[in-house]
């Protein structure tokens, strides 16, 4: 399933043509049945959706808010993205939420034959439910202050054989908030530099090279990095037996590039190399 060169990128313009087509404001297929907040939620379908009016809040208040029942319909896969505690930002968790989770569903149901959920899949840490989602995605991450609920329910899903993917957060300040957090989990393993030749870089695409991938924004301004967030790494979690529990993209926003993929003026480089990259995490997810 490997690719190189210009063949890689002339495969992955043509699936972010499609998403400029079909999702430019990432709208599922109408095929597709809406997704069902548990009852008693007081979350409405429309704001699920992610129309105007969604509050982040909602889905922290209660603790059977968040996981939807139905997310989507039935499927293989549902991009799954985890609802943490945080200390000042409340609502860091839902950064580019919902429109990057789509927007990259859309590419991936091009570019591989897995059969996706096109809707967004928001779950909390301490729901049970969780461990329904061998692949789970967190963002900003500098700001986080888990519970001890949310620490149990982490570290039960990771050692149950979940993946974790990490991404978003920038320079030392945040990276020492991060590990402080991440180490109650995991007290007893180390992070560590995940090697250029570990599976995961070469599950579908060959990456051979870590590619810094600004927001839209910084880009605009100029710059790839924020802070002193100047150079991207990709350090993981290791289990006894050496699989990767964790995977932790510090420096750099593969998110924002899924979520701006669509726009002309955003460089084909960085959102080429972020659907490549994520498209890596799910089938080693889905395969390990």
């Amino acid at each position: 399933m490997r690719s190189s060169g210009l063949a890689r990128i002339a495969l992955v313009t043509l699936a972010l043509s499609g998403a400029v087509l079909g999702v430019r404001l990432a709208t599922p297929s109408i095929s597709d049945p809406p997704p069902v907040a548990p009852p008693g939620s007081g979350i409405m379908a429309e704001q699920q959706r992610g129309q105007q009016g969604f509050d982040p809040r909602e889905m922290l208040r209660g603790r059977r808010r968040g996981t939807l029942q139905q997310p989507g319909g039935p499927h293989e896969f549902y991009f799954t993205r985890a609802i943490y505690s945080s200390g000042w930002g409340w609502s860091r968790w839902a950064t580019d939420y919902p429109k990057a989770d789509r927007q990259f569903m859309t590419v991936v149901n091009r570019l591989i034959d897995i059969d996706g959920s096109p809707y967004e899949n928001a779950v909390r840490l301490d729901d049970p439910r969780i461990r329904d989602f061998p692949f789970l995605y967190a963002l900003e991450v500098g700001d986080i202050s888990l519970s001890q609920a949310e620490i149990e329910g982490l570290r039960n899903y990771l050692l149950a054989g979940g993946f974790l993917v990490i991404d978003d957060f920038w320079g030392s300040w945040e990276w020492a908030a991060f590990e402080q957090q991440i180490r109650q989990v995991f007290p007893e393993h180390p992070i560590v530099e995940v090697p250029i030749d570990h599976p995961v870089f070469n599950a579908v695409y060959r990456i051979d090279e870590v590619m810094q991938v600004p927001a839209i924004g910084n880009y605009w301004g100029g710059r790839t990095w924020e802070r002193d967030g100047y150079e991207a790494h990709v350090r993981g979690i290791f289990d006894d037996k050496g699989r990767l529990m964790v995977l932790i993209n510090w420096n750099t926003d593969l998110g924002d590039a899924w979520e701006w993929a669509e726009r002309p003026e955003y460089p084909l480089k960085f959102s080429t190399f972020a659907v490549e990259m994520g498209i890596n995490f799910i089938v080693y997810a889905m395969s390990h």
